[in-house]
């Protein structure tokens, strides 16, 4: 194992090289560009055995990668915000199509107003495309994460495409060690790719042809019976991870100081590394809380936040995205999660960080406050739009 100094994005182009990917499309966007780049540096200096694609838009680099795994090519390709939205189209498709490609996607805010920095609606925007989805918390998991998802992607009883998520900027641009696993290591854990059907003159098939209602209706459930499924195999394959590098995934929810908290916060991405440090802080205080950071999102874990739930009095969740329902996408999912279920702690939500804006550790110690608050005294509000720039903002905001 050689421990490097890396960008997120040239640790997502060390991944791919490792999963020995076969086939890659690319069509550059900030701030993904340099993900490709990279990728195109190791095939040049001959340190990548793949194919390279330049394409003419994400779109067509989305319909390259599901044709490449059509023939049996284990395929990447990795994009940010409007570049995912004209993907919308083909990422259906790569889901119907049983197709196993891995995407990384560097999580940017939509315009406009134009902006490029760091945000979820992206990748929540695609959350009912029946892709898994994964957001990473710094860039050893990312280099970890794409090869894990290859592993469950192309299991012949999944056969589902993988997005792995990084916040852009804070992990993109950013600097940070990571060990790259050898690569004999990594084919023990990865074996090539070798699905059952494919695309092959000699062996001729339909692929994705018209389907009569009498049977479109159990095509779709076999999606989700297969996203069900997965829940074991994310698991089970981090537990081999685990066995063989030391470094621990083996959770959906990555759960921090949560078995005793009388408050949880939830969340995703970066600003979860903060919220630990504050964890720690208030632990020191006497301050009973925790953190539950959502590593995987498709599929759910509604399973975990329910054991979360049994022990806490108050829970939190924060959305670095809105999408104009009732909430934010993470908090919907955590209340449906809990509405059956027998311990139903007071939620709140949190939008926050919006367009990347800053999360900061005052700002999670004002949150975690406002949830001991609701402890106590219960729910005074299911929303807040935390640190709006107003002239009546609460000091602890700004």
């Amino acid at each position: 194992m050689v421990r490097m100094l890396l960008t997120g994005n040239k640790t997502t182009a060390y991944s791919a090289m490792r999963s020995r990917v076969q086939v890659v499309s690319a069509y550059p966007i900030t701030p993904q560009t340099t993900i490709v780049e990279h990728i195109a540096e190791f095939i040049a200096d001959g340190l990548m055995k793949a194919e390279y694609i330049q394409v003419e838009s994400e779109h067509s680099a989305m319909a390259a990668a599901i044709a490449a795994s059509n023939t049996g090519a284990r395929a990447f390709t990795a994009t940010s915000a409007h570049g995912l939205l004209l993907m919308h189209e083909m990422l259906h498709w790569a889901t119907g199509a049983r197709l196993p490609v891995v995407m990384v996607n560097v999580n940017r805010a939509l315009g406009p107003p134009w902006s490029v920095w760091a945000d979820h609606l992206d990748s929540i925007s695609q959350r009912d495309t029946g892709w898994m989805q994964y957001y990473v918390e710094n860039n050893q998991e990312i280099f970890d994460t794409v090869i894990m998802a290859y592993k469950v992607s192309e299991r012949p009883d999944i056969m589902l495409p993988s997005m792995i998520s990084q916040d852009a900027f804070y992990l993109s641009h950013t600097v940070e060690p990571v060990d790259i696993v050898e690569q004999e290591v990594v084919d023990n854990y990865l074996p090539p790719y070798d699905p059952p059907y494919r695309l092959d003159v000699n062996n001729p098939a339909g692929f994705g042809s018209l389907v009569m209602p009498n049977h479109y209706y159990e095509f779709r459930y076999k999606i989700a019976e297969a996203m069900e499924k997965a829940k074991k195999y994310i698991k089970e394959a981090a537990e081999e991870w685990y066995e063989i590098t030391g470094r621990d995934y083996r959770g959906l929810l990555d759960c921090y100081r949560c078995e005793d908290a009388d408050v949880v916060l939830f969340g995703a991405g970066t600003m979860m590394s903060t919220a630990k440090e504050v964890v720690d802080w208030m632990r020191a205080e006497g301050k009973k809380v925790g953190v539950a950071r959502i590593r995987v999102f498709r599929p759910f874990p509604g399973e975990d936040v329910r054991k979360v739930a049994d022990g806490a009095a108050a829970i939190g969740v924060m959305d670095r995205a809105y999408g104009f329902g009732r909430g934010g996408a993470f908090f919907n999912e955590v209340n449906s999660a809990l509405y059956n279920h027998r311990n139903r702690p007071p939620t709140k939500n949190y939008i926050i960080g919006l367009g990347g804006r800053d999360v900061k550790p005052r700002h999670i110690r004002a949150i975690f406050n406002d949830l001991l608050k609701v402890k106590d005294e219960g729910l005074d509000e299911e929303f807040r739009w935390f640190g709006l720039r107003r002239e009546n903002m609460p000091e602890e905001e700004i």
